[in-house]
C-alpha cells in the first residue's frame, strides 16, 4: 500500500492538470448534489473558508460555489478517499446547488434509452 493511504495527514493525489475531483452531498439526507474539481488553492480556501471553492476548468480559475447567485455550500465535514484522489464535502446548501436552479445537478435519469427528469425535494 501507498503511504498516502495509510497516513492521517491530508495529501491530495492531484492528477496531472493539478486537480482532484470533488463530491458535495447534502448533510441533512446525504444527497450528490454536484461533481466538480479543485486544484491546492481552492482546496486550501475551502478548508479555511469553511464554504466550497472550486477550479472551474471553463472558466480557467478559481470559483467560490454562490459567488453569483449566493447558494453556497458550507462545508460541515471533508473526507478524502482511501488514496486521496478524490474529496468528499457533506455540505449545508443554502439554496439549489444546480447552475440550472435544480436542487442538485443530477436531476436526470436514464430510462429506456431516454433521460427523464427527476423529481426532486428542496
Amino acid at each position: 500500500m501507498d503511504a498516502r493511504e495509510q497516513c492521517l495527514r491530508l495529501d491530495p493525489k492531484y492528477d496531472a492538470n493539478g486537480l482532484v475531483t470533488a463530491i458535495a452531498t447534502d448533510a441533512r439526507d446525504g444527497a450528490l448534489l454536484m461533481v466538480a474539481h479543485m486544484n491546492a488553492a481552492a482546496l486550501e480556501q475551502t478548508i479555511a473558508s469553511g464554504e466550497a471553492v472550486f477550479w472551474s476548468r471553463s472558466r480557467g480559475r478559481l470559483w467560490r460555489k454562490g459567488e453569483e447567485s449566493g447558494n453556497v455550500l458550507r462545508v460541515r465535514e471533508l473526507r478524502v478517499d482511501c488514496d486521496q484522489d478524490a474529496i468528499w464535502l457533506i455540505v449545508d446548501p443554502t439554496g439549489p446547488a444546480c447552475h440550472t436552479g435544480a436542487r442538485s445537478c443530477f436531476y436526470r435519469r436514464l430510462a429506456d434509452g431516454a433521460l427523464e427528469r427527476v423529481e426532486q425535494d428542496a
